[in-house]
């Protein structure tokens, strides 16, 4: 019986702030920082917004397209290195909002940026050994970055959810298959306690992110016996415009190819929820028999990969939530000082 995705939806907050307003604060041209990025804004939580509210509004959307009982989900698993809580689950949370306690098994995962998808492929494992019906993954951040730092730039904000399920007729993607990549590469961190994360300089392109995206990439393409032609879109992580699209046209990859996948320039880096995020515009997009190829990278590091084929389920569903493209377009711009205010970079 295939596996796959049953349900999808994404959520983004409206608030923008533009690259141009953080780099006059710190006396930059902001010119040099877009073009090597490869981004002109970035979504900002309002003050009531969280990973919690964030994954809650992208769970909703995606019950319903996939037009289920939230009660029949036997699992949900929500990833993010920005949970609200030290200590207090944001799953629960997410659960209780939608409907879905108390016969479930709920978690918080954290692997940087890569811990949503870690909960598909969960998700996964449950539904396909019979365990449950219906799994709930989802990756949602409001990522942190220093105020004068280079991730202040895309440190951004937003989810998506996928339900995971192996029903007949139910499936809107079929996910055919999926592989990791992992390494000790500490490229990335935060402290307990700490506000902000570090960044570990030289490891975070060549070592790091290209390493573990590649690899997954290729290996399950060896594995699978493809080759960059034989898809029709793929999704990367995308801390950036600039890795993003070097490590598609790495392998092979056509802007045809990459550019539903490619929020980055819009929307900043949403951390765990960048992979699903992109995924979402590209089922947004697809049609019956479309081949994806998505692979999400977590510093400290790992990657995942999928290898996913759309079905002509998508034409029914799509329109029952809003689009990616809808979310990104909904926005209001802030200034630096009201984004400070958001961001608790104001104390009071």
């Amino acid at each position: 019986m295939k596996l796959g995705i049953v349900g999808y939806g994404s959520y983004i907050p409206k608030y923008r702030i533009k690259v141009e307003d953080i780099a006059r604060v710190w006396g930059k041209d902001p010119n040099p920082i877009k073009k090597g990025l490869i981004v002109n804004e970035k979504s900002v939580p309002a003050p009531d917004e969280d990973t919690a509210t964030i994954a809650v509004e992208a769970g909703k959307y995606a019950l319903k397209r996939a037009n289920i009982n939230p009660k029949d989900i036997g699992a949900l698993y929500v990833g993010s290195e920005s949970h609200p809580y030290a200590v207090k689950p944001t799953s629960s949370i997410v659960a209780e909002a939608l409907g879905i306690t108390p016969d479930l098994t709920a978690a918080d995962l954290e692997f940087a940026c890569k811990a949503g998808t870690a909960g598909i492929q969960m998700c996964m494992g449950l539904v396909g050994s019979g365990i449950i019906k219906y799994g709930m993954a989802i990756g949602a951040d409001t990522a942190q970055g220093a105020p004068g730092d280079a991730l202040e730039y895309t440190a951004a904000a937003g989810g998506a959810c996928y339900i995971i399920g192996n029903v007949k007729g139910e499936l809107i993607a079929e996910i055919n298959d999926t592989y990791s990549f992992t390494t000790d590469t500490p490229d990335f961190w935060r402290r307990e306690g700490k506000p902000y994360p570090k960044h570990g300089g030289r490891f975070t392109g060549e070592p790091a992110f290209f390493r573990h995206v590649i690899n997954a990439a290729k290996n399950l393409m060896e594995k699978m016996g493809t080759e960059a032609k034989d898809y029709d879109y793929c999704v990367f992580h995308q801390p950036n415009g600039k890795f993003y699209i070097k490590a598609a046209k790495s392998l092979g990859f056509k802007e045809e190819q990459y550019k539903y996948g490619l929020l980055t320039p819009y929307l900043g880096n949403t951390y765990s929820g960048a992979v699903p995020l992109g995924l979402s515009n590209v089922l947004d997009n697809g049609k019956e028999g479309d081949r994806i190829l998505a692979v999400s990278y977590g510093s400290g590091s790992g990657s995942d990969a999928f290898d996913i084929t759309v079905t002509s389920r998508i034409e029914e569903v799509v329109n029952k939530a809003p689009k990616t493209v809808d979310l990104l377009n909904k926005k209001k711009y802030i200034d630096y000082s009201i984004y400070l205010k958001y961001r608790g970079g104001i104390k009071i």
